[in-house]
């Protein structure tokens, strides 16, 4: 095991200032870094030198002279920041000090120093691990230039802002925020995204005049406009043909053995599920000890994965941490508006950040089971999908059209058994496979969330459709291969804007660093172009990771239900919550809503016509998001 680097645990915020000579600030830069402490809590830095300033928070776990960020190359005119880790760093060291180079530390973050001297803004492509970095370069010292990169998947965020003569960048957005140079308003057209998706994604961030750097990217500034280009890409030319399990294995095992590099305490976290159990698995296999374990579940049997988890730890004789949830709205209403600076509709970031919380009492750095359902088709809307695609071709056009018109008078039927409720599926029987795969990722229609909006607002959204991002990502791959459409849209949407930015928020509010093994872009370049066979047979998804794993898990995991990590929202909305519920929908600034629509709603629901829990649980985020980062109720452009 080598020393950690000062990356495990951090986070930066910085200024550039358009007059090259201009220096900014210590005390907005000082409110930027104070503003994302959670992410390093022990330790902070300021770094000035025309035009830039840079701050750093970071958890000093060993060496915390020499872990201080940021590293120099021998010239001292090349400085970097990083958030995240570099798993290659020991190989790109040997063929760094072979070219002439001079380490000053054992870090994994000084080699991009001197990577970046050898290849420019073309570093990041050498990089295997999940990054977030700003390098700042004094050598042409009329302009000098700034350099921004994110890792190829999405793992650690990064968001920039042009603002009063400065370039802005951080983290998170609330360090953007603390700057004061920022209007706090929600673009109205976000707005219309979080209703439908429950998410706010792609380029532009829930606040106005700010961009969300993304993955996979190079952002070059060197005062003006920014230059922002790709590097690296998700295969989606061609498909592959099956894999062996014994090569699913060795990469698996290969990603997990070089995520546990560190000196501090490592665990993981189990749930009842296969890509948690795998990446445990691998873990033991790895001879790491104590193996620490950390499960949540709650008194609903239907959403509780304890026992299944208490078994896995126990065949892998590794240390177990468990505790069952309650509702507590004390968390809903301060903390998770907090750390999640853009309104997040996911239920299970109460379950994620109270895991990570528990995992932290325990150890500094955990693994998660993330991205196993995106690489190897594990969502059940992948199988569905799959169904109805194959329907398609056997009905053809006048068939879907049939059934689609059955589907509109078809009662929906949100009360009744699930094998009753055939209204969606007849629906998206008629619609083209990519706007019938983007309605299963929604919550809302958009026609529904354009009627909870206040009159005026609905019109001028009216030409405003989310699904217009997520199809440009559909339509890319050259294969005529639905399955690989949807997985290659869902690595662009879905995984970074929604997935990611769950586990990277709650872990980092935890000051605990969560490294996902099966999200190894190389593995990803592997696998996730396989055939849908391989993926999806018999009703379920991962058929090729779940044969590789007979070996190694039991059928309880393998051939279990489907689980997510959800919470009972039902009950948790009928009970604890319903207080602060009503309050949500009674606050929340006309301007934005249609009170009456959102009253009705919560009556419906109440009375049992209508389950609309996901609906009131996004409406409750939305204005407990809103009031703890103070946004003007006028709603930008």
């Amino acid at each position: 095991m080598r020393r950690p680097s000062e990356a495990e645990l951090c986070g930066f915020a910085g200024i550039a200032c358009e007059d090259p000579r201009g220096l900014p600030a210590r005390e907005r830069l000082a409110a930027m870094a104070r503003s994302i402490a959670h992410r390093g809590p022990d330790d902070e830095t300021l770094e000035f030198r025309a035009p830039f300033g840079v701050g750093f928070r970071r958890l000093a776990v060993i060496d915390p002279e020499g872990g201080r960020q940021p590293h120099w190359n021998e010239a001292r005119d090349i400085a970097v920041w990083c958030n995240g880790e570099i798993y290659n760093y020991r190989e790109l060291r040997g063929e760094l000090q072979g070219r002439g180079h001079v380490f000053r530390s054992n870090s994994d973050v000084e080699c991009i120093v001197h990577l970046y001297e050898e290849l420019g803004e073309r570093f990041p492509e050498r990089l295997v691990g999940m990054f977030a970095v700003a390098v700042l370069d004094w050598r042409a010292s009329a302009r000098p230039r700034l350099v921004l990169a994110r890792d190829r998947i999405g793992i650690k965020p990064l968001y920039f802002a042009r603002a009063a003569g400065t370039f802005l960048f951080g983290s998170e957005p609330k360090a953007l925020l603390a700057s004061g140079l920022l209007p706090r308003r929600l673009r109205a057209r976000a707005l219309l995204e979080y209703l439908v998706q429950g998410w706010i994604g792609g380029p532009e961030a829930a606040f106005e005049g700010m961009q969300r750097m993304p993955p996979a990217s190079v952002l070059v500034w060197e005062g003006g406009e920014p230059r922002l280009s790709r590097y690296w890409d998700l295969p989606h030319e061609s498909l592959r043909g099956p894999a062996a399990g014994e090569e699913i294995l060795e990469s698996l095992d290969r990603s997990v053995r070089e995520q546990l590099v560190s000196d501090v305490p490592l665990g993981a976290f189990l749930s009842g599920g296969m890509d948690s159990s795998a990446v445990a698995d691998s873990m033991a296999r790895a001879k790491v000890d104590p193996l620490v374990l950390c499960t949540v579940g709650f008194r609903e049997e239907e959403f509780d994965e304890l026992a299944i988890a208490e078994r896995t730890a126990q065949r892998l004789s590794a240390r177990h941490h468990t505790a069952r949830l309650e509702a507590d709205p004390a968390l809903a209403l301060e903390e998770l508006p907090w750390f999640f600076d853009e309104p997040l509709a996911d239920p299970s970031c109460v379950p994620t950040l109270l895991v990570s919380r528990m995992a932290r009492e325990h150890v500094t750095v955990a693994l998660s089971g993330d991205g196993g359902d995106e690489v190897f088709g594990g969502y059940r809307r992948y199988v569905f999908d799959v169904a109805e695609n194959r329907a398609r071709r056997l009905l053809g056009r006048a068939g879907c059209r049939a059934l689609a018109g059955v589907g509109r008078v078809y009662p929906k039927l949100d009360w009744a058994p699930r094998f009753l409720r055939a209204k969606s599926t007849l629906l998206e029987l008629g619609r083209e496979p990519a706007r019938a795969y983007y309605a299963s990722l929604t919550q809302l229609a958009r026609e529904d969330a354009l009627a909870l909006l206040e009159p005026g607002l609905a019109r001028s959204l009216a030409d405003h459709d989310p699904f217009d991002a997520f199809e440009e990502h559909y339509r890319r791959p050259t294969v005529d291969d639905p399955l690989l459409r949807a997985t290659y849209a869902d690595f662009h949407t879905f995984l970074p804007d929604r997935i990611l930015v769950k586990s990277d928020r709650a872990s980092m509010g935890a000051s605990l660093e969560l490294r996902p093994p099966l999200l190894d872009h190389r593995l990803v370049e592997r696998f996730v172009h396989l055939p849908a066979g391989e993926k999806v047979r018999g009703g379920r998804g991962k058929h090729a990771l779940r044969e590789a794993l007979r070996a190694r898990l039991p059928a309880e995991i393998l051939d279990g239900p489907k689980r997510g990590f959800d919470i009972p929202l039902r009950s948790w909305i009928a009970g604890p919550l319903a207080g602060v519920i009503s309050e949500a929908v009674e606050s929340l600034p006309q301007e934005w809503f249609a009170r009456e629509r959102l009253r009705s709603a919560l009556a419906q629901h109440r009375s049992g016509l209508r389950d609309h829990s996901q609906l009131l649980w996004s409406v409750f985020v939305l204005e407990r998001w809103r009031l703890r980062h103070a946004l003007s109720p006028t709603l930008a452009d």
